[in-house]
């Protein structure tokens, strides 16, 4: 039998990606022109115009936090830096086109529950959701979303109280009698969306990560194990999903302040993982 070299075009797809990751982690992070600070700025509010142009825009959720969590900042943690350096990434590491303001720069934007905007956004983004309290009309104007075809991704809330505080909010909108939150399988495609993604990724936040010494786990032998876990709507479809114990985020907003981070967090984990969800959410 002669073995033929031919490879799919799938395969050629991935390799290709592959090597152009590879070609930005040559000139990252010394080319990143975000991330080398830790800001904190006011909400950039959307308006209409921003999302009518017809190209992918990072929408983040505002909320009010009703309790703290170490290392956490409600609603803004990791932005604005994470959600202008993921458009960046995306924009480079697949053909999604992505929004821009009038000097090239990605247009990320935040938006309420009860805002009109929220239904011109496919993708919307929490962080430090562990932190997060949901009155009733927020509640419903995200059930309303989620139903009509939206999709959030909540990242970085670590531990059992967290979890347990989270899943209470979350069950505000969508009841777990009707919407269980279940684990989402590794051959879901989900993780496959673009990158082969074999394992859900620890990647701590980058304080922890200095102060510890390079340990992951945040919250020791309570966090050690992260999850990605999902609710889906009667169809099958993924409407949310939750990443915890885990900080996706700061792969991106991090990623121009240590080559080493960069190297062993941002490049083959929080972005190939990334990219997946937001593939996802925007495909179905």
């Amino acid at each position: 039998m002669t073995r033929t070299t031919e490879r799919s075009p799938t395969f050629r797809r991935r390799a290709a990606v592959t090597a152009l990751l590879l070609a930005v982690a040559a000139v990252a992070p010394a080319a990143a022109q975000w991330g080398d600070g830790w800001y904190r700025r006011p909400p950039r509010w959307a308006t209409p115009a921003d999302l009518q142009r017809g190209a992918f825009t990072f929408c983040r959720l505002y909320y009010t936090s009703v309790r703290s969590e170490a290392l956490g900042h409600g609603w803004n943690t990791d932005y604005p830096n994470s959600d202008i350096n993921f458009m960046l990434r995306l924009s480079q590491l697949t053909r999604v086109h992505v929004n821009q303001d009038g000097n090239g720069d990605p247009n990320h934007v935040v938006v309420r529950a009860t805002d009109d905007e929220l239904f011109s956004c496919p993708f919307v983004f929490m962080s430090d959701v562990g932190t997060t309290g949901f009155d009733a009309a927020e509640a419903d104007r995200l059930r309303d979303y989620l139903l009509a075809g939206g999709f959030l991704y909540v990242d970085d809330f670590w531990g059992n109280e967290a979890w347990e505080h989270w899943s209470r909010e979350i069950g505000k909108v969508l009841p777990a009698a009707e919407y269980p939150i279940v684990d989402i399988p590794l051959d879901h495609e989900l993780f496959r969306s673009l990158y082969n993604v074999g394992e859900v990724p620890q990647i701590p936040s980058i304080q922890h990560w200095y102060w510890s010494g390079g340990t992951t786990s945040e919250r020791g032998w309570e966090s050690e194990t992260p999850h990605c876990r999902g609710i889906f709507d009667p169809d099958g479809r993924l409407m949310v999903v939750m990443t915890h114990n885990t900080d996706i985020a700061d792969g991106w907003e991090r990623e121009g302040e240590d080559e080493e981070f960069f190297a062993r967090f941002s490049v083959p984990k929080a972005y190939p993982m990334g990219i997946n969800i937001v593939l996802y959410a925007l495909t179905h």
